[in-house]
């Protein structure tokens, strides 16, 4: 009985935390070009015209959009995902929620979610329901759970938690609410959310996450730095079982240095893959095949990387903003210290984001209409860039060995150390990261998981680096 009322205590402790941290709107200049994820946008009214030179500068004429609803529909219809509670337990432990902790772990998701949308539907592709988000109102949000906080904190000195838990059900039910009437596409965008549900079977649910972090030492409850995740999510894309994922895989970069032949190797299918893959141009949205050829793999190309001490060096600001200017970017999974979140976008010195810091309901996604809200964000989220944690992981999506080719190029172009930057954030070699005899003194786990720590070492970490 004690334990169940701490576990009720926490859920809505948990719930006034994360709920209650919502900001006023976002502000907006009129002035700025506003990029997301490759596109820019301009909010100055329709008869207002011409444009901005860092518009054009950031994107060739046809990325050029002009309002902003086209912005409200491209936001809205990105992948969004939070803290939730009144899951089944994480693998090893005991924990329903991943409020307080998993946040690393949900920016991490979104950014591979963005990279499944990108290879499945396009990047052109918006979800019909992304206009009918509500807006998460400060005042009624904050005074509904004041009234749920009230009624389960009676109940918990009561010691009657039930099924009949206040906190759930009054959420579901304006969930429920919400969701009526709004047309959704349905099919892939339904499966491909569906990956990402928070119980055991989901292929890149927070379970599954977890499961992989154990093996490097990882538990539930812990931090997740954006180096580790980005492992995580390189051995959770190799584990995918859906034969629709069989045409996408994933690199990650040793030691801030991406090796060409390893991210071509990456793009060629196992002959069994390239034989069992199924027809997945399932979407009229999506202009391109999901990969150039059968025998051809789209790779997810995640590159963790310092950009300072403790804070982010000014000099890499310019070059967050170039990468969040591409279309084959998928974002940057940072934050500030020891918070997480995910950007996707910048307006002058501010970042845009999806915050994963907000509680939500366990969402049963095995059922084949399960509400898709709450999988979409209705507000973005501005950070300046001087508050931006310097480890980070930037993620790229290439399509074939040939898209890469031209990826390589461009980023080589933009990873050029200016006069003030001494040296560029990452860079690509030519072979394979073995030609140079990296890991040869490696254990086969520290090879795995190359940012497990070794107890012997001296010295303090930062982030997922080690400091000596």
């Amino acid at each position: 009985m004690e334990t169940k009322g701490k576990t009720k205590f926490l859920s809505v402790w948990h719930n006034v935390k994360y709920s209650w941290a919502l900001k006023p709107k976002t502000s907006f200049s009129r002035n700025s070009p506003v990029l997301l994820l490759g596109k820019c946008y301009h909010f100055k009214a329709e008869e207002d015209e011409g444009q901005t030179e860092a518009c054009r500068e950031a994107s060739d004429e046809e990325g050029v959009m002009g309002n902003v609803e086209d912005f409200r529909r491209d936001f809205g219809s990105r992948i969004w995902l939070t803290y939730r509670e009144e899951f089944p337990p994480l693998p090893g432990s005991s924990l329903t929620s991943d409020c307080g902790w998993g946040c690393m772990l949900r920016a991490g998701q979104m950014m591979l979610a963005q990279a499944l949308l990108l290879h499945f539907l396009g990047r052109d592709w918006t979800w019909s329901g992304a206009m009918s988000l509500q807006p998460l109102d400060t005042e009624t949000w904050t005074t509904s759970a004041a009234k749920r906080l009230v009624a389960s904190l009676e109940s918990s000195l009561q010691a009657s938690p039930g099924p009949s838990d206040p906190v759930v059900s009054q959420r579901q039910v304006a969930g429920s609410g919400e969701e009526a009437g709004v047309h959704t596409d349905g099919g892939f965008h339904r499966t491909l959310v569906s990956w990402f549900g928070d119980s055991p079977s989901a292929q890149f649910g927070l379970h599954s996450m977890v499961r992989l972090g154990l093996a490097m030492g990882k538990r539930a409850g812990e931090w997740y730095g954006p180096a580790v995740v980005a492992h995580i999510l390189k051995k959770a894309v190799e584990e995918a079982r859906d034969p629709c994922l069989a045409g996408i895989s994933s690199y990650v970069s040793q030691d801030c240095t991406v090796y060409s032949a390893d991210v071509i190797d990456s793009h060629k299918a196992p002959a069994s893959a390239a034989a069992e893959r199924p027809d997945v141009t399932s979407s009229s949205h999506n202009s391109q095949p999901a990969s150039a050829s059968p025998d051809s793999r789209a790779v997810i190309i995640l590159v963790p990387v310092r950009l300072g001490g403790e804070k982010t060096n000014p000099d890499y600001f310019n070059l967050a903003k170039s990468f969040l200017s591409l279309d084959y970017c998928i974002g940057i999974i940072g934050g500030k210290p020891k918070q997480a979140c995910y950007f996707v976008g910048f307006q002058d010195d501010s970042l845009i984001y999806m915050d994963p810091h907000y509680c939500q309901s366990f969402v049963d996604v095995s059922t084949s209409d399960f509400p898709l809200q709450s999988f979409h964000c209705p507000s973005p989220k501005k950070m300046p860039f001087t508050k931006m944690d310097p480890s980070c992981t930037f993620g790229f999506y290439s399509r074939s060995a040939q898209d890469f080719e031209r990826i390589k190029h461009e980023l080589t172009e933009l990873l050029q150390p200016s006069a003030k930057e001494k040296y560029p954030a990452f860079i690509f070699v030519q072979g394979h990261g073995r030609d140079y005899d990296l890991s040869a003194s490696l254990s086969p786990e520290k090879r795995e998981w190359p940012f497990i720590r070794d107890p012997r070492r001296s010295g303090s970490t930062v982030g997922d680096f080690v400091l000596l």
